[in-house]
């Protein structure tokens, strides 16, 4: 099932399913959105040859120069990760019936790493919070979105990903590179009302947008030639790229983009407030799962297409 949000603090709003190395990226941790200076001439692709696949890439939030120190982990002895019921790949029920996806092998490999027993209860997503706040579990990693007004109810680890922003293009019109001033005069689709068209308007000023009022309508006016470019969730434009629905008609044109101030401040695990014994033993943990290649290998067995 493809994904077709953005990445939640509430069902509306969070990133949808996602995507991704021959090549490793490691993206900072408050990565900045791609100001780049002007270039010449915008870089067209040749209608003759078909556009390289661009490597793909497996997200990484932890600087290797900011290792964390071991925290004191001789008070846990159990972690129940509360998780929501379907967003796949990242929570579903598996074919035994029990919790599987990125999300849920994530939360086993950082038990495995502190060397405490696992449990993973699967709840609807609008319940995890209250089920936190009531001690009805420990922590919370369903694709959740850190935001102001979560932060306010519940502490978060470090972002273990970000859902970022990229523009899709018909494949032979594929650009490796993009600025502002390559999209001048371009027809560019976006969902009405979305942080996404938000960031074009401030950014990109120049390029002709067309609203649309969902994922389907924009995602058929690039299919058709009606748009030249559109720009959304990268996480759900990867799956449809690499899915039939878009009838192999498309793919990633530039880079990401990461602008916190529009596309958030990544996915994080919700602890109760004040447990920072919990919220610091899972910091280390996540690190050390990172250093050790792990992360990169759950990733890639999740996911195929990059939207990085």
């Amino acid at each position: 099932m493809a994904p077709s949000q953005q990445a939640k603090s509430s069902k509306s709003a969070r990133g949808l399913l996602t995507g991704l190395v021959v090549g490793v990226c490691l993206l900072a941790a408050a990565p900045r959105a791609q100001a780049q200076a002007p270039a010449k001439q915008p870089p067209q692709a040749s209608p003759q040859v078909a556009p390289q696949a661009a490597p793909q890439a497996v997200p990484g939030f932890w600087d290797p120069r900011r290792r964390p120190e071991r925290p004191d982990l001789s008070r846990l002895t159990v972690i129940r990760f509360l998780t929501e019921t379907d967003y796949p790949p990242f929570n579903y029920t598996g074919a035994d019936g029990n919790p599987a996806g990125f999300n849920v092998d994530f939360a086993r490999a950082l038990c495995e790493e502190i060397k405490v027993t696992c449990t993973v209860q699967m709840r609807r997503f609008e319940t995890l919070v209250d089920a936190l706040a009531s001690n009805r579990g420990d922590a919370i990693i369903a694709s959740m979105a850190v935001s102001p007004q979560l932060r306010a109810r519940v502490d978060f680890t470090d972002p273990y990903y970000r859902v970022p922003a990229r523009f899709a293009s018909r494949k032979d019109a594929v650009m490796p590179e993009i600025r502002p001033e390559y999209l001048e005069g371009k027809k560019v689709g976006v969902i009405a009302g979305s942080a996404h068209e938000a960031y074009l308007k401030a950014m990109f000023t120049d390029a002709e947008l067309h609203p649309y009022p969902n994922d389907d309508a924009m995602r058929g006016a690039l299919r058709k030639g009606e748009v030249d470019f559109i720009f959304g969730d990268a996480i759900a434009l990867a799956f449809w790229i690499n899915g039939t629905d878009s009838g192999d008609c498309c793919a990633f044109s530039g880079g990401p983009f990461v602008e916190s101030r529009f596309f958030g401040e990544g996915i994080g695990i919700a602890v109760r407030k004040g447990n920072d014994v919990l919220r610091q033993a899972l910091n280390w943990a996540m690190f050390r799962v990172w250093e050790k290649g792990r992360y990169t290998d759950l990733w890639l067995r999740y996911f195929s297409v990059s939207p990085f």
